[in-house]
């Protein structure tokens, strides 16, 4: 029984190496896409980091993990979070938290980071009326 495990794993393996070709997932490319898409990584890996510190920093102005948990836009994709991108090197978050294991969302945090790391907590408190935000 082992020995028909092993053959039937070496037969999909084998399948599966030799229908992968390596010359044909790698398709040409110009210098120029080749810059932009390392300057989209590189964006990214910049705003996911803002990203972390601005949560960081709304964690740390609300008593910890233990007293707050910010919004899920602000644990996932960097490009889905609550930003704007100002500019000039910075982007400001704007997201909700609660009480951990609260449904209802009870502070607002606004954060700015710029690209070397810098953080200023614009706002944090109650939750403001959309209208009356900037």
């Amino acid at each position: 029984m082992k020995l028909n495990i092993r053959l039937a794993f070496l037969v999909a393996l084998s399948t599966l190496a030799v229908g992968v070709s390596p010359a044909s997932s790698n398709p040409v490319r110009s210098s120029q896409s080749q810059v932009n898409e390392i300057t989209v990584i590189s964006n990214n890996i910049e705003l996911n980091r803002a990203k972390n510190l601005a949560r960081q920093a709304a964690e740390n102005a609300n008593g910890g993990l233990g007293e707050y948990r910010a919004e899920a836009s602000m644990h996932g994709a960097s490009a889905e979070a609550p930003f704007v991108d100002n500019g000039d090197g910075t982007w400001t978050f704007t997201f909700q938290g609660h009480k951990p294991g609260a449904s209802v969302y009870t502070v607002e945090t606004v954060v700015t980071v710029s690209q070397n790391g810098r953080i200023t907590v614009d706002y944090n408190g109650r939750i403001r009326n959309s209208s009356n935000v900037r």
